[in-house]
């Protein structure tokens, strides 16, 4: 009997310790705020996989979101249904939105919420730069609202409401979405969403009931790695344009200065970090052939120096394809014209600029080295026929001339072949400091 005590004792303890981390079990938290994409994708995968490995009760998806790519979109709302532990869709704070994806991802979730003050809705998907004919844009409609009612129904929400936010872009505030069965909870913090669902059953999507003990959970927050904070950044398309129209200023740079080497390096970096955001989003290829051909146009600018005419237009082509570069079904996934105009305009004008001065550069005449010899004016210090002695830029000089010329006459060089000038003679004065060398013979 003394042996057995402290044995069951410890067993109660560890069965007591057992219910008392299930009951606070942590939940861990992930937090979506702004567009959807794939680094929203990437994210919220890897905070349902962490979620599942250490156990946790549940997944907290606070958002506030305008909307996103569909197959974002799509992507998440598959990870959501297949989530080993259960996910709460959480709009906060008071003032959020979770419009256009974010009211999928919304009803898609195991518990829907909103704080007090915020609105979803206005699904219907959207497709940019294209006219849809009414057929394609039945199917696309269709398509939507199959996908929205295949998890809303098992959900157990309104289908009928939900349907009419992709056909007829209706939008709803929190308490709208509570009264028509859109979420479950209105809660003014997270506090008092968990003391509301706390001793709930909830019903996951493959039918099994969960009832879930969150009333004084732990709230465990999930944040970004350093890859998807710098993508996350990047990717708005005002900033990866910003960084791509940079890079290439830096790389211009570097032609028109070679050896300076730092501007290049910056150059190919900004290039690629833009190159690998944008193709995270919906390009439209014509807007890349333009700023293709407003490049071009920089380039001809600089070879042929039409006087900014050539410059001006690419200037000009490069604020169309700004604005055309990216497709994105919100205005906040594309280039705005205060971005495509703040950035092209200074970046023709930068370009004309070194133009300007390469073009006065090639123009000017050459002052060293062998070239800088010609047109100089010299005295010859011995006869010349044809051979002799020349003092050209301080210097002696062997020189030939076709004609002869008398030791200190003055003389032109035209011509320098193997550190001999060839020099004619001139009616020009004598150069200061050029007097004859008479020892010489």
């Amino acid at each position: 009997m003394k042996t057995r005590f402290p044995i069951r004792f410890s067993l109660m303890l560890l069965a007591l310790f057992a219910i008392a981390a299930s009951a606070h079990a942590d939940v861990l938290r992930v937090v979506v705020d702004g567009t959807i994409n794939p680094i929203s994708d990437e994210y919220i995968e890897r905070g349902i996989q962490q979620a599942g490995k250490q156990h946790a009760q549940a997944v907290l998806i606070e958002i506030r979101t305008p909307g996103g790519l569909v197959d974002s979109t799509r992507n998440i709302i598959s990870k959501i249904l297949a989530s080993p532990v259960p996910v709460i869709v959480y709009v906060y704070p008071t003032g959020s939105r979770s419009a256009s994806a974010g009211f999928y991802i919304l009803e898609s979730a195991d518990v829907a919420a909103m704080a007090p003050g915020t609105n979803t809705g206005a699904a219907h998907p959207v497709l940019m730069g294209t006219t849809m004919d009414p057929i394609m844009k039945e199917k696309v409609e269709n398509d939507s609202a199959a996908f929205m009612r295949s998890f809303v129904a098992k959900r157990g929400r309104n289908v009928d409401v939900a349907e009419s936010a992709v056909r007829q872009s209706k939008s709803f505030t929190d308490q709208e979405a509570l009264q028509q069965h859109l979420i479950d909870y209105v809660a003014k913090d997270t506090t008092d969403l968990f003391t509301q669902i706390g001793g709930k059953a909830v019903t996951r999507f493959d039918g099994q009931k969960v009832t879930l003990h969150l009333a004084g959970a732990h709230i465990d927050d999930y944040g970004l790695t350093l890859k998807e904070e710098i993508l996350g950044f990047l990717i708005d398309p005002n900033t990866a344009f910003l960084v791509l129209i940079v890079g290439a200023l830096a790389i211009y740079f570097e032609f028109n200065h070679p050896g300076a080497v730092i501007p290049g390096v910056i150059g190919i970096i900004f290039v690629v970090l833009a190159v690998f955001a944008l193709n995270l989003l919906p390009l439209r290829f014509a807007g890349v052939a333009l700023i293709i051909t407003a490049f071009v146009l920089f380039a001809l600018e600089a070879k042929f120096g039409t006087h900014g005419a050539l410059g001006l237009g690419g200037t000009a082509v490069l604020i169309l394809g700004a604005l055309l570069l990216v497709d994105g079904p919100i205005p906040q996934m594309r280039i705005r014209l205060l971005t495509a105009v703040a950035v092209s305009i200074p970046f023709g004008l930068i370009t004309m600029f070194l133009v300007d001065i390469a073009v006065r550069a090639r123009r000017n005449k050459v002052v060293t080295g062998e070239r800088g010899l010609i047109g100089e004016i010299g005295v010859a210090q011995t006869l010349l026929r044809p051979e002799g002695k020349v003092f050209v830029h301080g210097e002696l000089w062997n020189a030939r001339s076709s004609v002869a010329i008398d030791p200190g006459a003055s003389v032109r060089v035209t011509a320098v072949h193997d550190l001999t000038l060839m020099v004619e003679p001139t009616t020009a004065g004598v150069p200061v400091g050029s007097t004859p060398i008479n020892t010489l013979s």
